[in-house]
């Protein structure tokens, strides 16, 4: 897949109130992207999409993996070995026993999921990603 700066670029940086944000998602999207909620696991039917595409944020529409960068992780949630670059912030999250790596969209600061190392991802690397922070955009649909 061409990842040229010219077919992905991102958007001006997003910044809307809490009530332009409920009225732009829907409720389970809200609570993950705006409130750092989480799915339940194996409830996404982006763990099973495998057509070429590229999957991109569900708050402002800026593409964060592509087809090519997801993988199988088990783990009930839409995995990816790598991120298209530049379009992720990270920061520790301490809300559990152990401290992990969340990332959040760059362009509207919406939370998608954790990070983590694994050795079953093709890069060591997985991005475990909420569905409901994602929307799946086909390439036979663009």
């Amino acid at each position: 897949m061409n990842l040229d700066q010219g077919r992905f670029h991102m958007a001006s940086r997003l910044d809307l109130t809490p009530e332009a944000w409920r009225s732009r998602l829907t409720e389970g999207a809200y609570q993950v992207l705006r409130c750092e909620g989480t799915e339940r696991p194996f409830s996404s039917p982006l763990n099973h999409e495998q057509r070429s595409g590229r999957f991109v944020c569900a708050g402002c529409g800026q593409v964060l993996f592509t087809s090519a960068m997801k993988y199988e992780s088990g783990t009930g949630w839409p995995s990816f070995s790598a991120a298209y670059p530049g379009t992720l912030e990270t920061r520790i999250d301490h809300k559990l026993f152990v401290p992990r790596t969340e990332y959040h969209c760059a362009n509207c600061g919406g939370h998608q999921g954790h990070v983590f190392d694994d050795p079953g991802s093709p890069t060591g690397t997985r991005y475990c990603n909420n569905g409901l922070s994602l929307r799946f955009q086909a390439d036979d649909e663009t």
